[in-house]
């Protein structure tokens, strides 16, 4: 019996031992397994825990045991990096459903480096015999490489896909269509430029020959570019833009570049095309030819364009022996119809002579536009016999002066303008370009010295008088500058030969020339422009001179009369000038008379009796100059606020001896007596005209016979001795 209980105590010891033993190994096996285990309570409170999971949580043990999951010191979150709430961790879920959870994926933030471990967790329950959770298995293992491989594969995906993204959308956003083809010619893909420039959508085109792309006779280039290649092996014209004719899909042609090149596929080459619309590159380069060669306003060729075309020309000319004309043209007085009616009314008189000059020449012959009012016709293919060429020049140049001198509606108004023409005739290449249009400029100035509306061929001696006005114009801008001009003044009587005004006329001292009269100057300061400047120097100058004459006796009542060029009338500042002049001088207004001629009156009588009403409200007067020499609607002249008419010194001078310039003067006594207007005559020289203008009853006189223009230092001196005549 002794030995029976030994027996059982040894074989229980030994038990013991072999379960001592067992759990031993089973504890070292679990504390060295490369799976990090948890053994955690009903509660998750963590009861066990190996090296492998201590090292992947960073923690020891004693911080661990006794703690649950959410309160030893690390940070829990999700797959997506969002926070891992309690209940969704793997350990309380198997806790609360008794059923393992397998393959949940967590990440943890170590405690003390904050570094990331990403885990692959299974949680297993084990339960007694009533079916209750007395702790759980999690184990769990680092996947954090697996992790990082798939995020790396992630990240390559994404950028592959963004990359093929960002291509297609390149493609598709780009000004130039992008077409590939293969090796058939058919289209493979389409992008959004290409939808636009051929209006064909990518369904539509793709699968379809490239030819359908294409003009006549380009529609073969895709297939025989190909064919080329595929005979030779060689890609001609690869990456090279070639021009041609694009075809939409309505139908409508434009031209377009195109880039060919050849990209190697995996079973055969695709070729690639870059097509660009260049339309609107062709109309832009059209524009500039147009910019660079035509006038603007009218649409004729300009300098440019003209002075190539007179150079093939000539070389033409000497050539085949025949003559051919520069016709050098300008408008008269056309600076006073854009002074008067403005600029845009000038445009439309430039426009008109242009397309009647174009009317007058055949279509062989040139016109052109050189600038201003200057424009040029150019003949071409005329006789081989000067004579016979100079009369058919010679009839063109009529045919434009009569087309020009019909009248042109510019707007409401209805407008009267004639041109000079110079004209000079050429057969060799011994007259060069700038000769033959400094030639004619000349001879077009000698047109104009003729009284324009005329045309006159160009003479060798018109040299020398066209450098002498070169030479006088630039003169006029120094003597301007320095202050050459003065006044002199011409007394002017009453019946009884009493002074009661004196006329301001103007005398440039020329520091070569000596004392120059208006008649060799006036002319050029119209035409230049100058004559704004000198003009208003002479109302200036004449106003400081009333001013001094105010308190002198015998002076103070006189009259100072002052003309007054067209052009500096119809500045739009003269009104404001006059009275700058008044104001700044103290000159008393009513001793100033502005005396105009009756051309002005052709142009815009309403500017004119508007400024005119002006300047006569601050008691300035108004005579009218050379009275009957030019064209005077009654009807206007009657709204003409004027106080004097001066007889022009033309019908005065034959007054004696002429039945006709007498009978003028009478009428012009008895018209400017009927509208209560003075009459003066100027240009009386002998007792005999003044006696018998007397007679008729004119008013007042000027001439040599009472004294010559003097400066105002000499003025006194020269006066007539007062007498009565009767």
């Amino acid at each position: 019996m002794v030995e029976d209980e030994s027996i059982v105590a040894l074989d229980k010891a030994g038990i013991e031992q072999q379960l001592h033993d067992s759990e031993a190994r089973y504890r070292h096996l679990v504390r060295n397994l490369a799976v990090g285990v948890l053994v955690q309570g009903p509660q998750a409170e963590i009861r066990e825990s190996n090296r492998t999971a201590l090292d992947l949580l960073g923690l020891t043990e004693d911080e661990l045991l006794g703690k649950t999951s959410f309160d030893s010191g690390w940070k829990v979150v999700r797959d997506d990096g969002s926070d891992f709430p309690g209940p969704s961790h793997p350990v309380p879920r198997a806790i609360a459903t008794g059923q393992p959870v397998r393959h949940v994926v967590m990440g943890v933030f170590r405690p003390r480096t904050n570094d990331l471990v990403w885990l692959l967790v299974d949680a297993q329950p084990q339960l007694d015999a009533l079916g209750q959770v007395v702790e759980v298995v999690c184990t769990f293992v680092d996947i954090s490489d697996r992790r990082m491989a798939e995020a790396e594969l992630l990240v390559r995906e994404e950028s592959l896909r963004a990359s093929v993204l960002h291509t297609q959308a390149i493609l598709d956003n780009v000004v130039d269509a992008v077409i590939t083809i293969d090796g058939d010619g058919l289209v493979e893909s389409f992008n959004k430029a290409a939808t636009r420039m051929f209006g064909y959508t990518p369904d539509q085109a793709i699968g379809r020959n490239a030819s359908m792309l294409m003009a006549d006779p380009e529609r073969a280039f895709p297939d025989s570019y190909l064919r080329h290649h595929q005979d030779t092996g060689e890609a001609h014209r690869t990456g090279s833009p070639r021009e041609l004719q694009g075809r939409r899909k309505d139908g409508s042609l434009f031209p377009l570049d195109l880039a060919v090149s050849r990209a190697e596929g995996e079973r055969s080459p695709t070729w690639i095309g870059l097509v660009r619309d260049i339309s609107q590159q062709r109309q832009d380069e059209a524009q500039i030819h147009k910019l660079a060669f035509y006038d603007q306003l009218t649409g004729l060729p300009n300098r440019r364009l003209l002075i190539d075309r007179l150079e093939h020309v000539l070389t033409h000319a000497a050539r085949v022996g025949e003559h051919g004309a520069v016709l050098f043209l300008d408008l008269d007085n056309f600076k006073q119809l854009n002074e008067t009616l403005g600029h845009g009314m000038g445009d439309q008189l430039l426009v008109q002579v242009a397309q009647r000059l174009k009317d007058c020449v055949r279509e062989a012959d040139s016109v052109a536009r050189l600038g201003g009012d200057e424009f040029l016709v150019l003949l071409e293919g005329l006789a081989t016999q000067e004579r016979d060429a100079s009369a058919q020049a010679w009839d063109t140049s009529l045919k434009v002066l009569q087309a020009l001198n019909k009248p042109y509606d510019l707007g409401t108004q209805r407008h009267s303008c004639t041109a000079s023409i110079g004209v000079v005739l050429f057969k060799d290449r011994k007259n060069w370009v700038n000769d033959l249009l400094r030639m004619a400029d000349v001879a077009m100035y000698q047109a104009k010295a003729a009284g324009g509306n005329t045309a006159c061929f160009y003479d060798p001696a018109m040299q020398a008088t066209a450098e002498a006005r070169t030479q006088l114009e630039q003169d006029l801008r120094r003597g301007l500058a320095m202050r050459e001009f003065e006044l002199f003044y011409q007394v002017q009587v009453n019946l009884d030969r009493v002074p009661v005004g004196v006329e301001a006329l103007v005398r440039w001292r020329h520091p070569v020339r000596g004392l120059l009269p208006p008649a060799d100057f006036i002319a050029l300061a119209e035409q230049t422009g100058m004559i704004l400047e000198l003009g208003q120097w002479v109302v200036d100058t004449a106003c400081s001179q009333l001013a001094l004459w105010a308190n002198v006796p015998g002076k103070g009542d006189w009259t100072l009369a002052v003309n007054v060029s067209a052009s500096q009338f119809a500045h739009a500042s003269f009104v404001a000038n006059v009275f700058r002049a008044l104001d700044q001088t103290g000159a008393p207004a009513q001793r100033l008379k502005l005396e105009l001629t009756e051309s002005m009156l052709a142009v815009d009588i309403e500017d004119i009796i508007f400024k005119m009403l002006a300047i006569k409200s601050r008691g300035v007067s108004f005579g009218l100059d050379d009275f009957g020499t030019g064209y005077s609607s009654l009807s206007y002249l009657k709204r003409l606020p004027l106080a004097q008419l001066k007889i022009d010194r033309s019908f005065v001078r034959d007054i004696l001896s002429d039945p006709n310039d007498a009978a003028i003067v009478r009428a012009i006594l008895m018209l400017g007596h009927a509208m209560g207007l003075e009459v003066i005559a100027e240009g009386v020289e002998t007792a005999a005209q003044h006696e018998f203008l007397a007679r008729l009853g004119c008013d007042a006189f000027q001439g040599f016979l009472f004294g010559r223009p003097v400066p105002q230092a000499e003025l006194v001196a020269t006066l007539p001795p007062p007498t009565t005549c009767h």
